[in-house]
């Protein structure tokens, strides 16, 4: 049986040494390939300007410029740190400011006109939304007629095996706490599926795999 939901933080990674640990983490998966880049490529978001949500040290994002051409990203983020962060490793994969930029901002307020971007994606987040509805909703808002989305997300259902290996992935002791409050956090493909199903996006999939769920979906 799976056990309920505990609600996490809101207010993202604000300590200079998870900032730093963080990054360190998500270096290493970017280096063995475990991030959601192919994920969202297969989704079909390979053109024009993608809005990503709480991007963190960036990897994801840039992942994706790198392996798409003539495109541009803004990354949203709660914490400047992270924010800076991330230009430094933008600065390193060599893209300009013309390419990708990173705007701090509380993401539960999207300070962008309705139909700004032709996709919207999102990793790792979705658990900390304390208000999902409306995120989904601002989502839907922000992207064009036509634009796609891409949510990925660790599921709380997870496989006590898999949930175990994934502990012993990450060997930094502050990083394997913070996994285990985000799983904890994390959604089931059924809870999201009666979720989104009160929101304005119509048209959706949520796949899963033994670590993930994964939506999809077209702005009608």
């Amino acid at each position: 049986m799976t056990e309920p939901r505990v609600v996490e933080t809101d207010k993202g990674i604000q300590d200079e040494f998870d900032v730093a640990s963080y990054d360190k983490m998500m270096r290493g998966l970017r280096d063995r390939g475990w991030i959601y880049t192919e994920e969202i490529i297969k989704s079909g978001i390979t053109k024009g300007t993608a809005l990503e949500i709480g991007p963190g040290p960036g990897y994801l994002g840039l992942e994706w410029l790198r392996k798409t051409e003539d495109t541009k990203l803004v990354g949203l983020d709660i914490n400047p740190k992270m924010a800076e962060v991330a230009e430094k490793n933008a600065a390193e994969y060599a893209f300009s400011e013309a390419r990708v930029e990173y705007v701090v901002n509380n993401a539960k307020t999207f300070a962008f006109e309705d139909g700004t971007f032709d996709a919207v994606f999102t990793t790792n987040s979705l658990h900390e939304w304390d208000d999902p509805l409306h995120m989904f909703n601002e989502i839907h808002r922000v992207l064009k007629p036509g634009g796609m989305f891409f949510i990925g997300d660790l599921r709380r259902d997870m496989n006590l095996l898999v949930k175990t290996f994934m502990k012993l992935v990450v060997r930094q002791k502050v990083m394997r706490k913070g996994l285990v409050i985000s799983i904890n956090a994390a959604y089931t493909k059924e809870e999201l599926e009666d979720l989104l199903r009160k929101t304005d996006i119509k048209e959706f999939e949520i796949t899963t795999n033994p670590m993930n769920l994964m939506i999809k979906g077209t702005k009608l």
